[in-house]
């Protein structure tokens, strides 16, 4: 891809390895600046690598709305997918009560028309990004599929699905061949229904994607260094990475460490809410799923099934607390009785897995550049959209570190809408 954004001899430091991290690596190299990447994994296992692969260029409406408010009772763990656990309130009773305040009708309306210019520019990002690493093989634009298992939830959601903003996305009733092969899929279920979705897409393999991006970042000259930052510290107006006794600055210093990203602001006196939104899904190395069949929600049970070249994986769940609290093994046998009351093809033993998404509480992500240190750029808090804005966030980054126009208006992502000392 031609560089169109020379920035020749100048560094930048990205803290954090997951997608969003490697995405802006490879666009500041790209815009000629010299990129270095620091991850404590050697293999990272953070929410980059354990979502569901689908490029959710739906999702425009955030989850601090209304009508969410109104039905949380409704979907609370163990009947619904939202966990609410007792014992990590001091971790979300003061996120919930910020989280309220940025559910009112007008900040809803606001952050959906942010949202839907930022997800208009995801999947063109990650083509750009696809044909930059050489991973466009990997990418499918195939749209996914919501399923219902009773007459009343298929209407419903039907309906709210053909009604509602889904962006750049449409929506059809599934065929009835398709709908014969959502059922063939899921035998012991009474699918009633379903829709599909297009314009939305998939990663098929997110271990190949995370291979390829690192190597197009070293075989561009960056480096990747596996190392735990401990704090960002400012200095003089400056912004350096702390690693142990070691103090590491360049011309850009881009924060994006998911959900650890608050704990590396604290220390210089930043109170960012942001908490960790934890996941989980179980996968089968084996599947008879068929390759070509895009990621089905079964949205009754709030769990979505993705076939990836490395087996087939259900996940779901909106856990609120702690990121190192330890995980609650109900919930996997909660997924596992979801895949044994539909009959889904998981051939063999599965492998578990819970991950942190960074979630703000407006559900919008922060995008933008400190106030105290200008040469601090943010870039982290994309809750279930990491995947698919992975890409468009590198774009908007590497345009604000070379002083270019984002494209987009980014200021309703500006991090200084939690205070002006950010």
């Amino acid at each position: 891809m031609k560089n169109r954004c020379s920035s020749s001899g100048e560094t930048g430091l990205v803290i954090g390895g997951g997608l969003v991290g490697l995405c802006t690596a490879l666009q500041l190299q790209r815009c000629g600046l010299s990129a270095t990447v620091l991850e404590p994994q050697e293999k990272p296992q953070g929410a980059s690598w354990g979502n569901a692969g689908h490029i959710a260029v739906e999702q425009v409406q955030p989850l601090a709305s209304p009508a969410m408010i109104a039905g949380a009772l409704a979907r609370l763990y163990p009947r619904g997918a939202l966990g609410l656990p007792l014992r990590q309130i001091g971790s979300w009773g003061p996120f919930a009560l910020k989280l309220l305040r940025a559910s009112t009708p007008a900040r809803f309306s606001a952050g959906t028309a942010a949202l839907s210019a930022l997800l208009a520019q995801a999947m063109p990002a990650w083509q750009r990004m696809c044909a930059l690493s050489g991973t466009a093989h990997l990418l499918r634009q195939d749209g996914h599929f919501v399923a219902w298992e009773s007459e009343a939830s298929a209407a419903k959601g039907r309906a709210h699905w053909l009604s509602t903003d889904i962006g750049t996305a449409s929506v059809r009733d599934a065929t009835p061949e398709e709908l014969s092969a959502i059922r063939a899929l899921a035998p012991n279920g009474t699918i009633a229904g379903a829709v599909r979705f297009v314009g939305s897409g998939q990663m098929t393999d997110l271990g190949a994607l995370a291979n390829a991006l690192r190597q197009a970042l070293v075989a561009g000259g960056g480096t990747i260094r596996h190392a735990k930052v401990d704090s960002i510290e400012i200095d003089g107006g400056t912004a350096h990475a702390i690693i142990g006794g070691e103090r590491l600055t360049a011309d850009h210093v881009v924060l994006s460490a998911g959900a650890a990203s608050a704990e590396l602001l604290r220390p210089m006196g930043l109170r960012i809410p942001l908490i960790a939104e934890r996941g989980y899904h179980i996968q089968s190395p084996d599947s008879r799923w068929p390759v070509d069949m895009p990621p089905v929600a079964f949205e009754d049970r709030s769990i979505i099934v993705t076939r990836f070249a490395g087996g087939l994986r259900a996940a779901s769940f909106i856990e609120f607390s702690a990121r190192t609290a330890p995980p609650d093994s109900g919930k996997w046998r909660k997924l596992r009785d979801h895949v044994a009351a539909l009959g889904l093809p998981f051939d063999g033993p599965d492998h578990e897995w819970i991950g942190a998404r960074p979630t703000l509480p407006d559900y919008l992500p922060a995008i933008g550049r400190s106030t105290r240190a200008p040469n601090l750029l943010y870039a982290f808090g994309h809750q279930h959209l990491g995947m698919t804005l992975a890409a468009a966030t590198g774009e908007a980054i590497a345009a604000l570190a070379t002083g270019r126009p984002p494209g987009i208006d980014l200021a309703p992502f500006d991090p200084a809408r939690f205070g002006d000392t950010t």
